[in-house]
């Protein structure tokens, strides 16, 4: 079967938002309150064509979102159906945001994640990325990391 990388259209954004919710649900008690991505208009991001959706035979198991902010490439969101984690979805997923930042020139790709999720600062460690900042913005503690090319 089939998996492509694809923009994500209007009919995927029920999609979207069950990923969301079952994606960063269990982060709530850690956060102690909804994490950043449970608070995204998915509609308009999709509408802008910010989104991307991993599409495996029909089915939404992934979506990236990817901001162009202040001349660079941010990935602002990734996030995988728990019923397709660990299938490499992940590893296709941020492949294909560093080949986009590579494709359009940037020299670098930039990402956040809560503070508490260690795991994936850990792993955004493992790929290369190096934390830049650490910053609150609405309430969030935020770890910026990034990895240049």
């Amino acid at each position: 079967m089939s998996t492509s990388i694809r923009f994500a259209t209007a009919s995927d954004v029920p999609s979207i938002e069950a990923i969301v919710e079952a994606a960063y649900s269990p982060y709530i008690e850690r956060i102690g309150r909804q994490p950043g991505p449970m608070l995204e208009d998915y509609r308009q991001l999709v509408e802008t064509g910010d989104v991307q959706v991993l599409d495996k035979a029909g089915q939404v198991q992934g979506f990236i979102v990817l901001l162009n902010e202040n001349g660079a490439l941010v990935l602002d969101n990734l996030a995988v159906a728990p019923a397709a984690q660990g299938l490499g979805f992940g590893r296709l997923l941020m492949d294909f945001a560093e080949q986009q930042a590579r494709d359009a020139g940037y020299p670098a790709i930039h990402l956040y994640t809560n503070e508490t999720m260690t795991e994936n600062i850990a792993l955004y460690a493992r790929r290369g990325y190096t934390e830049t900042h650490r910053a609150v913005e609405c309430g969030l503690h935020r770890v910026y990391m990034s990895k240049r090319f």
